[in-house]
């Protein structure tokens, strides 16, 4: 079986130009001292090797001065509970991935560092700035505002012809404000844009059929954790409905999906951990600088463009940092 997260053989896509990933902290931990971790999220522990090998490369060994509490990767309706187990447990830092993970944490402990990974920082009121986040929340912002209006003009560029896009949403991670960005950006192109929206996996299929039903001719499927925890049927589906699909992760290509565009995965969490050391190293959460993504990747599916139809457009394939063939 195919590993869930290849490594992508790619070239470098930087965004900006800058470089915000910053090095480890330089001083030691603590001699003799086990360092207590929490996570608040639905991916599983399979899905955080990244951040385990960096918290190793940097001396925090699970098992030996590293301990994990409580669960990783955990539904919805346990993130409180779970949160208020950590707080307990005097945990020193909370991982907490996405929107809902980050406001339990949040509301559960005041003082205790929180690492984060989420769409917006600053816009959700997560930290202050990305320079000085203040409080007790830093973590990484996934620039998916505004990566997700390059998505949508890559998508554009895969199916020129459209004039009817959907955007499968998630209400429970998605502002408004976003949608109206990106319908705003649609018509922009003379593009309708509808918005398709699913919070639970029995809805994901049936608002997929919805969008290619309404006349969308190709959908664009903004960042969930309902979406990546079910990611292979949201996959399916939109094979299924022979729409081509955008997507945020570009390792799903390697599932089936026909493109992803934007930062991996493991790029993210190996972020993340370098900040976590920094607070287990004894810094303060709120003077840690919030970071954003430094690499961002376009992979194609040319197997799946072929299934439904799809001309690559020579534009796309040189500058594709991965393609399935």
């Amino acid at each position: 079986m195919r590993p869930l997260w290849p490594p992508l053989s790619r070239r470098t896509l930087l965004l900006g130009g800058a470089t915000l990933l910053a090095a480890p902290a330089a001083w030691p931990q603590a001699p003799g001292r086990t360092y207590r971790i929490g996570f608040i999220c639905q991916t599983r522990r399979a899905g955080w090797g990244p951040l385990f090998e960096e918290l190793r490369g940097d001396g925090f060994v699970e098992g030996k001065n590293l301990v994990v509490v409580g669960e990783i990767g955990t539904s919805f309706d346990r993130y409180d509970a779970l949160a208020a187990e950590l707080v307990k447990a005097g945990v020193d830092a909370i991982i907490a991935n996405a929107v809902p993970g980050v406001r339990a944490a949040q509301r559960a402990t005041q003082s205790i560092p929180i690492v984060s990974l989420s769409d917006d920082l600053v816009e959700e009121r997560f930290v202050a700035s990305l320079p000085h986040p203040g409080g007790n929340i830093t973590g990484v912002s996934m620039l998916s505002p505004e990566l997700d209006r390059k998505r949508e003009e890559i998508l554009l560029e895969l199916v020129p012809s459209a004039r009817h896009l959907a955007t499968l949403a998630d209400p429970e991670t998605t502002p408004p404000q976003q949608l109206l960005r990106l319908q705003e950006a649609a018509g922009a192109h003379h593009v309708e844009l509808s918005i398709e929206r699913a919070t639970k996996r029995e809805e994901i299929a049936p608002a997929i059929e919805a969008a290619k039903a309404a006349g969308a001719q190709a959908i664009h499927v903004l960042a969930s954790v309902n979406f990546y925890v079910n990611r292979g049927l949201v996959i399916d589906a939109t094979i299924k409905a022979r729409l081509p699909a955008m997507f945020q992760w570009p390792e799903w290509v390697e599932l089936g999906a026909l493109a992803g565009y934007g930062p991996t995965l493991a790029s993210l969490f190996r972020q993340a951990a370098h900040q976590l050391v920094k607070i287990l190293n004894g810094a303060a959460p709120g003077d840690v600088p919030a970071e954003q993504p430094t690499h961002i990747s376009l992979a194609l599916n040319l197997k799946t463009a072929k299934a439904l139809g799809v001309t690559v457009p020579p534009s796309l394939l040189v500058r594709a940092d991965e393609m399935i063939e």
